[in-house]
């Protein structure tokens, strides 16, 4: 079966057909770097990481470039407050980005332009665009695009100028031919960074970034623009009308949108006090592990809003746990991570297991991982029936394939008893001085006093385990497992 991408541009699902054949180059709107990252940005992070993953699977040579705005209003503010240079400022989120990241098994980008490397080519776009008519240079020094010139603009989004300007305020800058002309270099202000330019020394506006950055590394014209709906107007609608006036090509074939994230069902905001960092939600004690975010995000198709709420958590954190579950007591490691490379082409895996076969179906409609993660849960259910008739070499075989799966979705990445071990609750065991060592060692005690029929000394031991949060489970064979609550 063909993939079938939802395009943002036309409203319908369309054929995956690359530029070029056998690969597709990509582009992701990344983060302005001014604070940490919150769960927004990891819901389409995450929802794209997948994407990427799924088409290197699918065999697909993928070019992946995610961008990182470094200069902006706010950041200029933000380090001004703090009293420190912009350079070193904008270091610390970049590091700050990539830690969490990297603990949501977030695979780094192919290309990460910043859009400081990138201002003389900004500079030649807006020279461009007013040799052609499409910008002219404002009364107050900034240069600006002239959007009346671009007769698609509004495609992307749905939106017609003249509703636009209906819904415009009546006050608009003298300096503007028309209110809804946008910035493509802003003239410098005393104290703030500034580059030379023919209009003077000044620095861009943030919508050119992405079309310089873009087609410098993928050309003028790539496969599929990727970013959260509250992008699509008007970053990626001036994205559009900047790149395509500019250079007479297609820029994007396929534009990709995520869904808006919720908090207890209301729009996650600061005004509302519902506004929660990566590093807060992992941080929070409700979270055993990063990886249950990830499922979490991956649980509703990306096109979709998503619901952040402890009691989603708690559900994601049930149902990966049922996967580990599955995993538990056999030989089957955690596979490395799934792009570029794991599959192959898919086609092999495709004609081996009828679980393969249900997770292309709906990885290539859409990328529908809600329908994929069930194919994941049918085959966790496999390997439990497997196992209770003592079929160990079925659900070991079995096993394997939900761990291949899970790597291209980019969960189940750690030993299944480490994930048991993980604590959920910052009141948990460990806090409470049950270290790994010591658990291990009540353990040893617990099964000599039962080999001494001190069955007293054994259930109390396990009735002190479990008080610290710490679940026990015997094994034939004498062998005693362990596992936090």
């Amino acid at each position: 079966m063909t993939i079938q991408i939802h395009n943002s541009l036309t409203g319908q699902k369309e054929p995956l057909r690359p530029i070029r054949e056998g690969e597709i180059r990509m582009y992701l709107c990344g983060d302005t770097v001014y604070d940490f990252c919150h769960i927004g940005h990891a819901r389409s992070k995450v929802a794209f990481d997948v994407v990427r993953r799924y088409l290197a699977h699918r065999g697909y040579r993928v070019i992946f470039v995610r961008n990182i705005t470094d200069i902006d209003d706010k950041i200029i503010r933000r380090a001004a407050e703090l009293g420190e240079p912009i350079e070193t400022f904008t270091a610390r989120y970049i590091a700050a980005m990539h830690e969490d990241y990297d603990r949501l098994n977030i695979l780094r980008p192919d290309h990460e332009p910043r859009a400081t490397e990138h201002v003389a080519g900004m500079i030649a776009l807006a020279a461009t665009l007013i040799e052609k008519g499409h910008a002219y240079v404002a009364g107050n020094g900034d240069v600006m695009y002239s959007v009346s010139s671009f007769a698609p603009y509004g495609r992307l989004s749905g939106k017609r100028l003249a509703d636009l300007r209906a819904g415009s305020r009546v006050e608009v800058e003298e300096s503007k031919r028309d209110p809804l002309d946008f910035v493509l270099w802003k003239r410098a202000k005393p104290g703030e960074p500034s580059w030379p330019s023919p209009w003077g020394e000044g620095r861009p506006g943030w919508h050119i970034e992405c079309s310089v950055m873009s087609a410098e590394i993928l050309g003028t014209h790539f496969d599929i623009h990727a970013g959260g709906m509250d992008l699509k107007f008007p970053h990626h609608e001036n994205e559009i009308a900047q790149s395509c006036a500019a250079s007479g090509d297609h820029f994007a074939n396929l534009w990709m949108h995520n869904g808006f994230v919720n908090v207890d069902d209301e729009k996650m905001s600061k005004s509302l006090g519902n506004f929660f960092t990566i590093r807060d939600v992992l941080a929070s004690g409700h979270v055993r592990h990063a990886e249950v975010l990830r499922y979490f995000l991956i649980g509703s198709q990306y096109r979709g809003p998503i619901n952040y709420s402890l009691a989603q958590i708690e559900q994601a954190d049930a149902a990966l746990g049922r996967l580990y579950t599955a995993l538990r007591g056999l030989d089957a490691p955690p596979v490395a991570d799934a792009a570029p490379g794991v599959g192959a082409s898919g086609a092999d895996d495709a004609a081996r297991a009828p679980a393969w076969q249900a997770f292309h179906a709906a990885m290539d409609d859409d990328f529908n991982t809600p329908e994929a993660v069930a194919v994941l849960q049918s085959l966790a259910s496999e390997i439990n029936r497997a196992r209770d008739t003592n079929d160990l070499v079925r659900a070991t075989a079995l096993a394997q394939e939900l761990r291949a799966i899970g790597a291209v979705l980019g969960i189940l990445s750690l030993p299944a008893e480490e994930w048991f071990r993980a604590s959920k609750s910052a009141a948990s065991g460990q806090q409470a001085g049950w270290d790994d060592a010591r658990i291990e060692a009540a353990i040893a005690e617990r099964k000599a006093a039962r080999a001494g029929k001190d069955f007293k000394r054994s259930d109390q031991i396990r009735d002190e385990l479990a008080a610290a949060g710490i679940v026990l489970e015997d094994k034939p064979g004498g062998i005693t497992v362990w596992r936090r609550s």
